[in-house]
């Protein structure tokens, strides 16, 4: 049974290679007031419906300072379509303008405690999480009621606390290796 980390929890560190060819680590983004670390992958329908709100999320954002990060953490073997190589053609294809992360030994996510994808975190300048759950609301963008991680976003940045900082994601299982951290 994965434990998803706690409210008010620091960030886990992690180096883990993106599709940009670099390694990128929890300092790596030591000078953002907001770190979005999104647990992704390329071959789940929901994270699929929301890769151009993600790009979107990170556009809006950046001029702010908040950085995303996501990090596909699934079993390659099994799902082949989550490859590093196929990792960076995606993220080609779709214009990410965000670092995409392979955790290959599933280390990270185990650390997090994701249980989806798409599954979020949001942590302050502190690197304390302040915000865990869903994107928004719905696969479809025309039925979004809660746009949940912007208003996290929007709360930590105004330095209040985050008004609604715990969601249910939804989206595809975590596919763990045969033997589960």
């Amino acid at each position: 049974m994965t434990t998803t980390l706690s409210l008010g929890s620091p960030a886990p560190d992690f180096e883990l290679p993106g599709v940009d060819g670099r390694k990128h680590s929890l300092s790596s983004f030591a000078g953002k007031p907001v770190l979005v670390v999104i647990f992704s992958c390329n071959h789940c329908p929901y994270v699929v419906a929301y890769e151009d709100r993600m790009v979107s999320i990170q556009r809006d954002y950046s001029a702010r300072g908040v950085q995303l990060v996501a990090i596909n953490s699934n079993d390659e073997r099994s799902y082949p379509e989550d490859s590093f190589a196929k990792m960076v053609k995606r993220a080609e294809e779709k214009g990410f303008n965000f670092p995409y992360l392979r955790d290959a030994s599933q280390q990270v996510v185990g650390d997090y405690g994701a249980v989806c994808t798409p599954h979020v975190f949001v942590f302050d300048a502190k690197r304390l999480l302040r915000y865990r759950g869903r994107i928004d609301d719905s696969k479809d963008p025309s039925k979004i009621t809660a746009h949940d991680l912007r208003s996290a976003i929007d709360d930590v940045l105004a330095g209040r606390e985050v008004r609604v900082s715990d969601t249910r994601p939804f989206g595809c299982s975590i596919k763990w290796f045969s033997m589960k951290p």
